[in-house]
């Protein structure tokens, strides 16, 4: 059954999220968004979910579906806390882009100067000829120094720990994206980190991984602030979004929507994490911050905007020009065939073949969230989930057809 419009629930977020008017949308289309999304939560392929859409810096669409907790009988609420994993990246990087303005570093600045455990890095290539049996690999010095701007677009030489050197990595702590678990501060993670062999030459291949939290401890360096506070204090507070955090506070604990796994098309609670009992100790910039549908509506249309929301700039509209151009080329197809500073951007509609826009830019997370800032649509959307592993489901990119399909 499918749950009522949320105009009665909106009323404790109405200072933040007026009324939705539609605008933007044909009328009943979104309908079918709405039936899509339903489907997967009585076929018990999703436990809830919310998706927010905002067209011209107004509320077109925001609607709950499912649970939070199917276990507890617990609808989805609309401040509902995601832990939104990969989500974090865009947040890091306009932490850094704003440092940036500052001038504090340039983008093609050497990483090594702020960092020196990036000094003198190798890459690991095959094994020599007449290397003994068994030789993992071997190294080469470095062509160049890591950039920060390598950093931003995932050109640094950093997997997540995937790779010929795969066991020293493994060793070092350094497999996979979650810090949350880890008894240590992230100065001391990046630093080991800096000391491993790379895996491709600094600007000659796109690499997702640990580029964002090297980022993050980038921002720790240059701005004297622990990542979260900077954050907190530079971001959150001057946009208003008052639950984004890194680890939630025990308060708001009710509040964290519950992770799902769906493996051979059966629904069962997952893996929750670390997020509150846990260390508490390491702010991973590239994965590790949990928000709500509210507070991360309100920072993509910041950066919709070009760098302000109500009155409050973070980035000069220059900045957020550069971060949505494609920097990359054919070094990136992914999701899209361009990558700029953070995030996809669709550079060309008839080579990704998907409804979409030029322009248009993105990213997602491993607990199956989306979002979609479209410039030239005037538009912010927003999915919301907690599915992990997704079991092969691609709910999170069908549900952009549906979106844009309903535009007017």
């Amino acid at each position: 059954m499918r749950l009522p419009l949320l105009a009665p629930l909106l009323l404790a977020l109405a200072a933040a999220l007026p009324a939705q008017d539609g605008a933007g949308f044909a009328p009943g289309r979104l309908d079918r968004l709405d039936a899509l999304i339903q489907d997967h939560v009585d076929r018990r392929q999703l436990a809830g979910a919310i998706v927010y859409l905002g067209h011209a810096g107004r509320p077109a669409h925001f609607r709950t579906y499912g649970h939070q907790d199917l276990e507890a009988g617990r609808p989805m609420a609309p401040d509902a806390i995601f832990r939104i994993a990969s989500m974090s990246k865009a947040v890091t990087s306009v932490a850094v882009m704003m440092l940036y303005e500052e001038g504090r570093f340039r983008l093609q600045d050497p990483l090594e100067r702020f960092l020196p455990a990036f000094r003198g890095g190798v890459v690991a290539v095959p094994p020599p000829a007449g290397a003994p049996p068994g030789t993992p690999y071997g190294t080469e010095k470095v062509r160049r120094p890591i950039r920060i701007r390598d950093l931003l677009t995932h050109t640094a030489g950093l997997t997540y720990g995937s790779g010929l050197a795969a066991a020293d990595y493994k060793a070092a702590g350094l497999s996979g994206w979650y810090f949350a678990d880890k008894e240590e501060t992230l100065a001391a993670v990046i630093d080991r980190l800096g000391r491993l062999p790379l895996h491709a030459h600094p600007g000659e291949a796109y690499q997702y991984g640990y580029s964002t939290d090297v980022l993050g401890r980038l921002v720790e360096v240059v701005s004297g602030l622990p990542l979260d506070r900077f954050i907190a204090e530079r971001i959150c507070a001057p946009l208003g979004m008052t639950d984004t955090h890194f680890f939630l506070p025990p308060e708001k604990e009710a509040r964290l929507a519950k992770v799902y796994a769906l493996e051979g098309g059966t629904l069962r609670p997952g893996d929750q994490g670390h997020y509150v009992s846990g260390p508490r100790k390491c702010f991973s910039g590239g994965a590790g911050l949990l928000s709500t549908a509210r507070d991360y509506a309100r920072f993509l249309q910041m950066l919709l905007n070009g760098g302000e929301l109500e009155g409050v700039r973070l980035l000069s509209r220059k900045s957020v020009e550069l971060m949505r151009t494609d920097h990359l080329g054919e070094k990136y197809r992914g999701d899209t065939a361009g990558f700029g500073l953070g995030f996809w951007v669709n550079t060309q509609p008839g080579r990704h073949g998907e409804l979409g826009s030029e322009g248009a830019y993105g990213w997602g997370s491993a607990y199956f969230p989306q979002y979609v800032v479209d410039p030239r649509e005037r538009l912010v959307a927003l999915f919301l989930t907690q599915l992990m592993p997704a079991g092969g489901s691609d709910l999170n990119q069908r549900w952009k057809i549906t979106m844009y399909q309903a535009l007017r």
